[in-house]
């Protein structure tokens, strides 16, 4: 057992009969009453965010979670194959879990989340970005670079990205996996 001043970011706890973690903390000492600490909590089952308040000092169950290092092999419709770069163990994972499915490129590394004591998956998550190759987008026109105009792209894995308009066909790109939007062009 822990208590609130165990707290840190992305330490995992067992609250209301679910998985939690914690995103972001605050100790509060107000000058009248006690001490308390504000919590934003994520659910680790279904993405769900939670603000939650915790008397300071209350006793909390930490659950242990694993990151593992897996590779991204192939997508079955909602199924996705992955590959245990240790033993080579094979893992399938719903779509649902995966938390930018469509930035997953044939090859690519991702950490998969584990709860350490039953085995279970619980989520999947990408790098913090990517680089792909754009397959289709309308062609740039030269000089167009003072405005922060956009326009939509497709990159190799089929997913839509709205580029720079100097951005042409063959163009390698990185993308940020949390907000799914362009970052900036790689140099070959």
């Amino acid at each position: 057992m822990a208590t609130t001043a165990d707290f840190r970011n992305g330490l995992c706890i067992k609250h209301n009969n679910d998985l939690w973690q914690i995103v972001e903390f605050q100790h509060v000492k107000p000058g009248k009453g006690p001490a308390f600490v504000r919590t934003k909590l994520k659910n680790l089952t279904n993405g769900r965010r939670l603000d939650n308040t915790f008397t300071a000092g209350v006793k909390i169950d930490v659950v242990r979670i694993e990151n593992r290092k897996h590779q991204f092999l192939y997508a079955d419709g909602d199924t996705y194959h992955f590959m245990n770069t240790d033993n080579y163990e094979q893992i399938f994972i719903d779509k649902g879990l995966i938390n930018a499915p469509q930035f997953l490129k044939e090859g690519e590394n991702a950490d998969i989340l584990f709860h350490a004591e039953e085995e279970k998956i619980l989520g999947c998550d990408l790098p913090a970005s990517v680089v792909l190759e754009v397959t289709y987008t309308e062609p740039g026109i030269k000089g167009d670079t003072a405005t922060n105009a956009l326009k939509p792209s497709t990159v190799e894995t089929g997913a839509t990205v709205n580029v720079p308009l100097f951005i042409n066909i063959g163009d390698k790109i990185k993308i940020d996996t949390r907000k799914g939007a362009y970052s900036e062009r790689v140099k070959s």
